[in-house]
């Protein structure tokens, strides 16, 4: 079953997705040469705290954080660690997560570390130009798989634009979200249209495309978390939690109203 929020449960949702918006902005200002990615966590937590919320990564499933910071090659997943300090010319994906009064907020950014090649702001931007393709499907009477077929069109118009064959990662992909942070539906980030359950006002769902410079393919790590792209290229995630509503997609985790 899919979970339909009332109009004052989305709000709820929002205020948790306010936090992880907050969080994800201090995060971003703090995330440069010679920061650890332990030193992003633990601020990270504390900013959640200190809204009076939960950092709803930690203990999931035995994880040991409140963020994930993915650095390079590694996809999703990548534990937070003293010992990998960000370096010159790094891509790092943050990923957030917290409760607020039972409700949850979900939302990933990636970020040049000092300068980056062309390439690779060209993948970021064309994963969140994907991820607000997606959003902007996630329209009242629509199909789930509208949601991905937008998001695998958007990669491959940017990657005509850029002269980059993307690769769209494998096995992972969107889901809902409300009382629990990983609900029905699982949203893929590619497929054909009109496919899947109907969308509805009052469904909430995170977005999230994961793109690398090359192969689609992924491995995951003896630490039982994280995810590497199988040749080493560099990978790229965004996200933010979603609400379909009769005025049109809500992004609950933007600092705006939009």
């Amino acid at each position: 079953m899919i979970e339909i929020k009332s109009r004052g449960q989305l709000e709820a949702m929002r205020a948790a997705g306010l936090v992880v918006a907050r969080t994800l902005a201090l995060l971003t200002e703090h995330a440069k040469v010679g920061v650890s990615t332990a030193e992003l966590d633990e601020l990270a937590e504390q900013s959640i705290r200190d809204a009076g919320a939960i950092p709803s990564f930690k203990g999931y499933h035995g994880f040991p954080a409140s963020i994930c910071s993915s650095v390079n090659d590694q996809v999703v997943h990548g534990i937070p660690s003293k010992t990998q300090i960000l370096a010159e010319g790094d891509l790092i994906s943050i990923d957030c997560g917290a409760i607020l009064d039972g409700w949850h907020g979900d939302s990933a950014v990636t970020l040049p570390v000092g300068t980056v090649t062309e390439a690779e702001l060209k993948l970021s931007e064309a994963t969140r130009a994907s991820m607000v393709a997606g959003i902007e499907a996630a329209v009242p009477g629509g199909r789930l798989s509208d949601i991905s077929f937008a998001i695998e069109s958007a990669t491959l118009l940017a990657g005509e634009r850029d002269g980059i064959e993307y690769g769209i990662v494998e096995g992972y992909g969107g889901h809902g979200i409300g009382t629990k942070m990983h609900m029905d539906p699982f949203l893929p980030n590619y497929g054909k249209p009109g496919k899947g359950p109907r969308l509805k006002v009052g469904m909430a769902i995170a977005i999230e495309p994961m793109l690398t410079l090359g192969s689609e393919r992924t491995v995951e790590l003896d630490d039982g978390w994280t995810v590497v792209t199988t040749d080493g290229s560099r990978a790229a995630h965004w996200e933010h939690s979603v609400a379909i509503t009769d005025d049109g997609p809500w992004v609950l985790t933007a600092l705006d109203e939009g």
